[in-house]
């Protein structure tokens, strides 16, 4: 598009590209999420550091040492967010968002011991630094936090949700100890796990704001599905970046998953061979943006 305006010169031209940035992809973000719960989340690290505490030194220096490596808090405002959307004006999802930093940074614990992992987001990780027995027993200290929190809520349906998240995945962890060496581990097994062990909490942080709320099942039902392919897309990943060059950058070594004889993620290792003689793997990858789809999933 040209545009004209009369300067004291004469006639200026301006001239406007109209497709600049046209088909130009744009990169996923959280800023906006971010920024519309970042006031509730401050009240939520508040409620974090004060519920670590406890007069055993070791509990507070590890845990600590874990949440303040970093992330995004991501699931907690996942909770934070779905309680903005249904309009929730209350101060219940402050604690139950802290409540499900606690479950994660427990698996966390749990998984670093059981990976052998020696760093996390770059830093080492507390098993590697303190050994396995006071990570899984810090560990343990948060999932009682965290149960903690939610009878303080007082609501047996948010006990039900978050105390049934943490069983499905202890039992997704124990899934995937199971499929780890197999090389002939199916699709639907491999999808099963990563529900257990991630998608299955992404679920439960969206479906409480919902409960809290008061709102319709059918809402309550919406925010779990999305919580629950949300974690999936976000567990196929990263179970990619495992195996990329950037996971070596991201964290400083390649995980001890990707270490591995079969890693859990080894189905996606697999469709891509088999889609070079035939049809029948269902998987696209694209490097490029290290971004996983799988199709069809259980939208």
């Amino acid at each position: 598009m040209i545009t004209a305006e009369l300067g004291k010169d004469g006639i200026v031209a301006v001239v406007v590209k109209l497709n600049e940035g046209r088909g130009a992809r744009k990169r996923a973000s959280l800023d906006k999420m971010s920024a519309l719960t970042a006031r509730d989340l401050a009240r939520v690290n508040k409620v974090i550091v004060a519920r670590m505490d406890s007069p055993v030194a070791l509990i507070p220096q590890l845990a600590g040492h874990i949440v303040a490596a970093g992330g995004k808090r991501l699931r907690p405002t996942l909770t934070l967010a779905s309680a903005q959307l249904c309009g929730y004006s209350g101060d219940r999802h402050i604690a139950l968002a802290a409540c499900v930093e606690f479950i994660h940074t427990a698996t966390l614990l749990h998984d670093d011991v059981v990976d052998e992992s020696d760093l996390r987001r770059g830093l080492a990780t507390a098993n590697s630094v303190w050994g396995n027995q006071a990570s899984v027993l810090v560990g343990d200290f948060l999932f009682a936090r965290a149960f903690k929190l939610m009878v303080e809520d007082g609501s047996l349906r948010v006990l039900d949700i978050l105390s049934s998240a943490s069983a499905v995945i202890a039992e997704g962890e124990v899934a995937q100890l199971t499929t780890a060496n197999d090389t002939e581990t199916s699709e639907t097994a491999y999808l099963e796990v990563i529900t257990g062990k991630t998608a299955t909490l992404f679920a439960a942080a969206c479906r409480i704001g919902a409960v809290i709320a008061e709102r319709p099942r059918i809402q309550e039902e919406a925010l779990d599905n999305y919580g629950l392919n949300l974690g999936i897309a976000f567990q196929l990943v990263d179970d990619a970046l495992d195996y990329s060059a950037s996971s070596a950058s991201r964290s400083g070594t390649i995980s001890a998953r990707a270490r591995s004889p079969c890693p859990s993620c080894s189905p996606i290792a697999a469709a891509r061979r088999r889609s070079a003689s035939s049809g029948a793997a269902r998987w696209r990858i694209w490097s490029s943006t290290t971004a996983i789809w799988k199709r069809p999933l259980a939208c």
